[in-house]
């Protein structure tokens, strides 16, 4: 059974994405992967990543169907096009030597066939910096998960903790003062280097066991 990637370009309100979802389900389809939001002219975008699709034109004549869609267009799945993710959090000088490594690194893998991609957010404050690491427990197509600041600790290593157990993340540190390093599976002194691990860990294209060295400090 085919996989398939959606956009339905549609009207704003109550019941539309009801009715498409029905549809799909009727059809004997499963939804992997949803994510919506209004567009500046109000029209909504629904895109999906779907999976036991028979026949893709087909679904596309029946969602048109519908009086409230305007538009449906069928893709390459973001799983395709941008692959696994490395999310880099913290002081803003960390996290660009992070940034760094980490895409020079990904830029070779992905030369030979990987799809990895890098995302950061430079933050200050416990607070801030714990919700935005639970948050990476919600987001999609994660590899991994790099600590890029100077001191961490408290609540974020909560949220690390959680990511870790609840989700399965990999999580890098830094060296830095804080427990957030007693939680982390591998803590590296160089951001540059950091980076490069990161995407070493996730990489098909690597041979690299992050199990191996876990716990380990360098």
């Amino acid at each position: 059974m085919g996989k398939l990637a959606i956009t339905i370009k549609s009207e704003n309100k109550p019941g539309v994405l009801r009715d498409i979802t029905d549809l799909m389900a009727k059809c004997g389809m499963n939804i992997t992967y949803t994510h919506l939001f209004v567009e500046k002219d109000s029209s909504s975008s629904t895109y999906m990543e779907l999976e036991g699709v028979k026949n893709g034109e087909e679904l596309s004549k029946n969602i048109m169907k519908f009086e409230s869609v305007n538009s449906v267009e069928i893709h390459r799945s973001l799983s395709e096009i941008y692959g696994k993710r490395i999310i880099i959090i913290g002081g803003g000088a960390q996290v660009a030597q992070v940034a760094h490594g980490a895409i020079v690194e990904a830029d070779r893998h992905n030369i030979r066939g990987e799809h990895i991609s890098i995302d950061t957010i430079p933050l200050v404050g416990e607070d801030e910096l714990a919700d935005a690491v639970s948050a990476v427990g919600r987001l999609p197509r994660i590899g991994a998960l790099v600590l890029a600041g100077s001191l961490m600790g408290g609540k974020i290593s909560d949220a690390v903790e959680e990511v870790k157990k609840e989700h399965g993340v990999i999580v890098i540190s830094l060296n830095m003062p804080g427990s957030v390093t007693n939680y982390a599976d591998l803590v590296v002194t160089d951001p540059v280097q950091a980076g490069v691990m990161a995407v070493m860990a996730v990489a098909d294209t690597a041979i690299f066991d992050i199990k191996k060295v876990k716990r380990k400090k360098f």
